[in-house]
């Protein structure tokens, strides 16, 4: 097994004020797509890596209470946590140090659902 997870969904409401957040927060473009009319922004990835993406489903619902995601902000995480909360996001859990397996941080995002974030450098 190369990873555990495969793909991550996250659920909005509020389909283009969430890609512009986390757009923002990730300084990076979401390629939209729509796949049996279920709005989907796919978060950039290197071929043969995990990805994910920010989901309008009527099946699903923003939470904070459900399964956490870790979002990739090497080396720039603190950065993240900044742009997040300029967005209308708030953080949760400020960034902590989890030993030799770096930094994490938890924010709430636009549309309530809280996400991790990590790096391995401050």
């Amino acid at each position: 097994m190369k990873n555990a997870v495969n793909w991550f969904e996250i659920p909005v409401n509020d389909f283009d004020k969430a890609v512009k957040f986390y757009e923002q927060m990730m300084k990076a473009s979401l390629q939209r797509e729509q796949m049996d009319g279920i709005d989907m922004a796919i978060f950039p990835y290197d071929e043969g890596a995990v990805s994910g993406s920010l989901v309008k489903a009527g099946f699903l619902q923003p939470s904070a209470h459900g399964t956490l995601v870790y979002l990739n902000t090497e080396g720039f995480i603190d950065d993240a946590i900044e742009r997040a909360v300029g967005q209308g996001g708030e953080v949760l859990m400020a960034k902590t140090a989890i030993g030799e397996n770096g930094y994490i941080a938890h924010i709430r995002d636009c549309e309530g659902n809280r996400v991790g974030l990590h790096s391995m450098s401050a």
